[in-house]
């Protein structure tokens, strides 16, 4: 079973989420969050394989002075921080909020959904998440991405200083790194470089080592960076 804990504001989402989710064999909803603090309390001690997490959360009303409420991008910068965690970050947001997208990524989230998708596109993502991948769905997130690579840090952590790409990597794992930066899958990279889809997936798994990436996302983000692939 795939343990999955819900992070949104509005209690309406949360429980579409999880009668959605109720119905599918392979997953399982093991705990529900209102914002970003107790979203990062409830997975430390749950410890559950994702968490799907809203980025704009808002404090509810209840009076004059309402604390201040902690959105999903630093909720997912404190998760993914944690080495320990085996959570990784699926985020819901809304197509025209690039910013939220941006910071979420570089907070270390493994993807994003917008909640408008066909419900069975949401239970795939966490799927996916989970096993470890990042959704990489043509003509959203490579566009996010590939915008996000171009634009200043924003909302986001200060980059850290870089190698240059030819002293970080070898000139097959530059090709690698290239091609997954155009959105290649495993197989296709085995078929582009005329390797098996073995080695191609060696490649990706140094890859991931050697440039410190959480999954597939961030080696994205990384091609970009390094200015293997132009937006």
């Amino acid at each position: 079973m795939i343990r999955v804990v819900l992070v949104d504001d509005q209690p309406l989402i949360r429980t579409g989420l999880r009668v959605l989710i109720a119905d599918a064999p392979d997953l399982e909803v093991v705990g529900e969050a209102g914002d970003g603090a107790e979203a990062v309390e409830l997975v430390t001690r749950l410890r559950p394989d994702v968490a799907v997490m809203d980025i704009r959360m808002r404090p509810q009303p209840g009076g004059w002075e309402v604390p201040p409420v902690t959105d999903g991008i630093e909720a997912t910068r404190r998760i993914t921080a944690d080495p320990d965690l085996p959570t990784h970050v699926l985020v819901l947001t809304t197509f025209d909020d690039d910013d939220y997208v941006y910071g979420a990524l570089r907070a270390g989230a493994s993807g994003f959904l917008v909640k408008d998708l066909a419900l069975e596109t949401i239970l795939d993502g966490i799927r996916v998440v989970a096993a470890g991948d990042a959704l990489l769905a043509p003509g959203i997130t490579r566009r996010l991405i590939g915008e996000f690579a171009a634009r200043p840090q924003g909302t986001a952590r200060p980059a850290q200083p870089r190698r240059p790409v030819a002293e970080a990597v070898t000139e097959r794992e530059r090709e690698v790194l290239t091609l997954v930066g155009r959105g290649l899958s495993n197989a296709e990279i085995a078929v582009e470089l005329t390797i098996s889809v073995a080695t191609a997936k060696a490649h990706v798994a140094r890859l991931f080592t050697k440039l410190d990436a959480r999954d597939r996302v961030h080696l994205v983000i990384q091609a970009y960076e390094f200015g293997l692939v132009v937006p």
